[in-house]
């Protein structure tokens, strides 16, 4: 379903239940990761007559779903994720964040759901961020302390049926995040599955949808059973090339410097902070591309010393770099700590994003 010039007028209902101050505080002073929520969330309704309709600002409180609703039995659901930054003088940024709403309505054509014009959903989690601006953490209260932001549809349509939904809910909501890596920037795990795939050609895999995250977590729960933190895929056809990992894409920086990830296939989820890298690298002086890595590429490269450091990428690690990858019969070491380019790439686009750096690309948004 494409999208309209369909102009949405919001209102805000504000909440006749905030959170203290003091416990507010308490909260961003530690807020670890998606534990706590705002004061309010944005929603708004789709059906084929209306289109977009009753969007607005109101209360954080539970969602009603009828057992029949369409998404708790065909998974017809998409999301995004996306950060909004407090800058030193106090000032709040988000990045790109056309970048996603653009992916959001590719993700929704692909799922058969209602396209949200671009324009609506920037406006739409502006304004969920101007209404709870002081749950995102001040430049002081952690290092990287930041509000996650979650858009999300779903077809809410209660009905029994194999068909795209005639009802869909639009709904922001928003998490105050501390640093994902509290005590510093450390290497991490990853297991190698050998028995399931991501996404297959023809499928999903491009979309950011429910029912992607889903199928993923029993491979994951594999990685955690072989003391692993991630999972990495391998593509469904050969079981050859390396895709992504569970949430986030992958990078490899060889001995000549140059930065190489996975090329763009169809069923490779087409990241904004991937597609950040790659214009930083590239401004760093490294050499970039997008091909296809397979996983003897991988592993004999590391072994021979072609690959320096492995790295990947997504919203909310930033950038995590890669230190063990193991699989069945076998593992290597990647190093036990974060190689320069992964290091200076981190910087560089926190730098940016936080406002310490120029914004060479204009990335940023400024929302308050």
């Amino acid at each position: 379903m494409t999208a309209t010039a369909q102009r949405l007028e919001f209102t805000t209902s504000l909440s006749a239940d905030l959170v203290a101050e003091q416990r507010r505080g308490e909260i961003l002073a530690k807020p670890g990761f998606g534990q706590w929520f705002t004061d309010h969330m944005l929603t708004a309704t789709w059906t084929p007559d209306a289109g977009w309709h009753d969007a607005g600002v109101r209360a954080y409180a539970p969602l009603s779903l009828d057992p029949a609703t369409a998404v708790l039995h065909y998974a017809q659901a998409i999301f995004e994720g996306m950060k909004a930054y407090r800058h030193a003088a106090g000032s709040i940024w988000t990045f790109r964040p056309e970048v996603n709403g653009a992916r959001f309505a590719r993700s929704a054509r692909r799922m058969a759901l209602p396209e949200l014009p671009v324009e609506a959903f920037v406006e739409a989690v502006d304004l969920l961020v101007r209404t709870d601006a002081d749950w995102v953490p001040s430049a002081s209260d952690d290092g990287e302390g930041s509000l996650y932001l979650r858009p999300f549809m779903f077809a809410s349509e209660v009905f029994l049926g194999v068909r795209p939904a005639k009802q869909v809910t639009f709904c922001v909501i928003a998490s105050p995040a501390g640093a994902y890596f509290a005590s510093g920037v450390e290497p991490v795990s990853i297991w190698l599955s050998s028995e399931y795939t991501r996404a297959a050609p023809g499928g999903t895999g491009a979309a950011k949808c429910a029912g992607n995250y889903a199928a993923s977590l029993i491979a994951q729960q594999e990685a955690l059973e072989h003391r692993c933190d991630q999972v990495c895929f391998l593509d469904a056809v050969e079981r050859r090339w390396v895709e992504e990992l569970g949430g986030m894409n992958l990078y490899f920086v060889y001995a000549d410097g140059s930065v190489v990830t996975p090329e763009l296939t169809g069923t490779i989820l087409e990241g904004v902070t991937r597609a950040s890298i790659l214009e930083l690298a590239s401004d760093m002086g490294n050499k970039v591309d997008e091909r296809r890595v397979s996983i003897d590429e991988w592993r004999e490269g590391v072994a021979s010393g072609d690959i320096t450091e492995v790295f990947a990428c997504g919203t909310a690690a930033v950038i995590t770099p890669l230190g063990r990858l193991a699989w069945d019969g076998g593992e290597l070491s990647m190093g036990e700590e974060p190689g320069p380019v992964t290091t200076s790439l981190r910087q560089a686009l926190l730098d940016i994003q936080y406002g310490r750096a120029d914004d060479a690309h204009g990335w940023l948004h400024r929302v308050v």
